[in-house]
């Protein structure tokens, strides 16, 4: 199992949190994720055998926020 923080431009509404957690969830092999609203942060915890931190990335990117750094452990 691998974790991921995201870090994202700032959230401006509470929803973000609701579209990203759920866009994230559906995605196979993810097992949590935990948006951080005043920190525009997402951490992630997934099975590296079926997604990666970049598809997750890219998951972000595509409901219009930007990701700036990607730690994984």
């Amino acid at each position: 199992m691998k974790k991921a923080v995201y870090q994202l431009e700032p959230l401006t509404c509470p929803s973000c949190i609701t579209k990203i957690e759920s866009a994230l969830k559906k995605k196979e092999g993810v097992q949590s994720v935990k948006v951080l609203f005043n920190s525009g942060k997402v951490r992630t915890e997934f099975n590296e055998n079926e997604v990666s931190a970049h598809e997750l990335a890219d998951v972000i990117e595509k409901l219009g926020y930007q990701v700036f750094d990607i730690k994984v452990s």
